[in-house]
């Protein structure tokens, strides 16, 4: 039988996002320190700690869509800075993605990165090797549609979703910054990892972990 992820395990990933960007907030603070305004970490702080708390305040019966859409609700309200739009729709993209079922088939799961990744990339209008957050999802997005082609196991995809957004990530430390804040540095930029493609490494990790320990075959 089918792994199937539950509405509470879904608030437990939640759960799991907050808790693993407010040990990282100060490091990545450090990290926009140096191409940005210094509170990437703080925003990304309070945009998870409030879209964990939205799901932890819906009721028992409430449907995956219902989650990701109170998170996307509760990270906007709490981060009014360039990441609380992205990763709003991100959600909403997930929530859709889901739909208004109470149990997800683990090997629907992987299609929930593309969804996010998608819907960060659109409302963001940002392509890879601009020094962004999508420079972390687009590849992780492509190695979840990569492994579900192939037929590959959820830990397989799984695997392979975490090392491409890791890569990329570290990636963009060669580049130059064309979008945000950082963009002003120009040449400058260059060394350094962007601060939100360093975040959704983190994001992406956290999910990918969660999922795979449902993964029983």
């Amino acid at each position: 039988m089918m792994s199937a992820l539950s509405a509470a395990d879904n608030a437990q990933l939640f759960r799991e996002l907050a808790s693993t960007i407010a040990a990282a907030r100060d490091e990545l603070c450090r990290l926009d320190g140096v191409i940005g305004d210094a509170d990437h970490g703080i925003a990304m702080e309070q945009g998870f700690s409030a879209a964990s708390r939205a799901i932890d305040a819906l009721p028992s019966d409430c449907t995956f869509a219902d989650q990701w859409n109170a998170a996307a609700k509760g990270f906007l309200n709490a981060v009014g800075a360039s990441s609380g739009p992205l990763y709003a729709t991100a959600f909403m993209r997930a929530a859709k993605a889901a739909g208004a079922r109470q149990a997800l088939p683990l090997n629907e799961a992987p299609g929930l990165i593309v969804a996010m990744a998608e819907g960060i990339r659109s409302r963001g209008k940002a392509e890879v090797g601009e020094k962004t957050m999508v420079d972390a999802w687009a590849p992780a997005a492509s190695a979840a549609e990569e492994g579900m082609a192939d037929g590959l196991s959820v830990s397989e995809i799984l695997t392979r979703v975490r090392e491409a957004a890791n890569a990329g990530a570290e990636s963009t430390k060669a580049m130059v910054a064309t979008k945000g804040r950082s963009a002003r540095l120009g040449e400058r930029s260059i060394g350094h990892i962007d601060p939100g493609a360093a975040s959704a490494a983190m994001v992406i990790n956290v999910i990918a972990e969660s999922w795979g320990r449902h993964d029983t075959h």
